[in-house]
């Protein structure tokens, strides 16, 4: 059986990368518009209405008018942007997050996809803020650094360019984007300090989350939790902290779907580091909206990835 899939905002990074995954299968065909057709509102909606399941890979704001136009029409939808991923109508499509929430996806109608930097952090606290190993109160921060696709077009002609050759920290008035549904998803009831910063490289990630005042002993514990949280996962792993030896490349899991975590720092002395590594443009975009889709498809999850 062959699946029709139309990407409105094919042409951006995101979008590019999901066609990329998507054009060698057999089992899925491509609804696509002409270059003049692509910001022509009536075209798009015929384009919705032929496929079987469309990703938005628009601006939030773009996302949240087509989808105002699509209302009542029935349409499969994977939100690959910010608008809807606080949004209970909405399905959050992080599969591995919790018990059930891959059978939602299955069989929901709007799926948000998360965002790259949300991946890593919720991966790493929702396990251990629901079990009460880290207190939803915790005053924590999450550090991170993206490869410059994270930023777009825009950013990556800055770079290539040479304009920018990096890195630098930004959002730092704690009103990134990305914020809302760590907090929500994770079950947080006190706001984290988040520190996003770019590095002068194209894709891939390491989302950090530092927790000084664990007792000698705790991280293995925490470890613990997480491994058995993730058990059986086929994207996400949890390694042990000398799987990468003395440095760890951030670019190391491009072109994958997958997410590692690991928990680092010294057991004699207590304290320690949660991490989580990824490709901002696979599990973190594009591959997460591709493994989505072949969920709400009722595919086998990997296809394609």
């Amino acid at each position: 059986m062959t699946h029709k899939v139309f990407i409105d905002g094919e042409v951006g990074t995101t979008g590019l990368q999901i066609r990329a995954r998507l054009e060698g299968r057999d089992d899925i065909r491509l609804v696509t518009l002409d270059e003049a057709d692509r910001k022509n509102t009536d075209a798009r909606l015929a384009a919705f209405g032929e496929a079987d399941v469309g990703i938005l890979c628009l601006p939030d704001a773009a996302a949240i008018e087509i989808v105002a136009e699509l209302a009542g029409t029935g349409t499969r939808l994977i939100d690959a942007s910010t608008a809807h991923r606080v949004n209970p109508d909405w399905v959050f499509g992080f599969p591995e997050m919790e018990s059930g929430l891959r059978d939602r996806i299955a069989s929901g109608q709007f799926v948000s996809n998360p965002g790259c930097y949300s991946t890593g952090a919720i991966a790493l606290l929702h396990p251990l803020v629901r079990r009460g190993l880290i207190a939803a109160d915790a005053a924590l921060s999450i550090n991170a650094i993206s490869g410059y696709s994270g930023g777009g077009k825009a950013m990556i002609a800055e770079f290539q360019s040479g304009q920018t050759d990096g890195p630098f920290v930004y959002a730092t008035d704690q009103r990134h984007k990305h914020l809302p549904e760590i907090i929500a998803h994770v079950g947080l009831s006190r706001r984290p300090v988040f520190v996003p910063s770019v590095g002068p490289y194209e894709q891939g990630m390491i989302v950090q989350v530092p927790l000084p005042h664990l007792e000698p002993g705790e991280s293995a514990a925490l470890h613990s939790a997480l491994a058995e949280h993730y058990a059986g996962s086929a994207f996400v792993s949890v390694v042990a902290p000398d799987h990468y030896g003395a440095r760890i490349d951030p670019r190391r899991l491009n072109g994958t779907n997958r997410l590692e975590l690991s928990v680092h720092g010294n057991p004699d002395t207590g304290g320690a580091v949660l991490i989580a590594l990824l490709d901002n443009l696979g599990k973190g975009a594009s591959g997460a909206a591709v493994q989505n889709l072949n969920i709400m498809l009722g595919l086998d999850e990997s296809l394609g990835l």
